[in-house]
């Protein structure tokens, strides 16, 4: 089971994996929204922005956030590494239901490009 650190740092290497991104991507990942990622087998939730191109964490929380962020993803800490590794391919782990992505529908139309 991947650690708390493993999924912050996994967190990182998405925010500089979008930072880096062109194109369509890059006009993606410019939303300012709020966002959260919670990891439920660790009990967890990372809370912060996309702002930039960037994910910002704010904090690391126990249990589910507080408060219904505008764009919140769901799952467990293996899948959010190995997602970012390249190992396990979004749109079949979001499709399988082993990830889910919960935003306005104008979100979720403009994150598509990311999948």
């Amino acid at each position: 089971m991947a650690t708390i650190e493993e999924c912050r740092t996994a967190l990182d290497k998405l925010s500089d994996n979008m930072a880096s991104a062109e194109g369509d991507v890059r006009t993606a990942a410019a939303l300012d929204r709020s966002l959260s990622c919670r990891i439920p087998d660790l009990d967890i939730t990372f809370v912060g922005r996309l702002r930039g191109g960037r994910i910002e964490v704010l904090d690391t929380l126990q249990g589910p956030p507080p408060e219904r962020a505008q764009i919140r993803l769901t799952m467990n800490g293996d899948d959010l590494v190995s997602l970012v590794n390249g190992e396990l391919n979004f749109a079949k782990a979001w499709g399988s239901g082993r990830v889910k992505l919960e935003a306005g529908l104008r979100d979720l139309f403009r994150l598509r490009t990311l999948l």
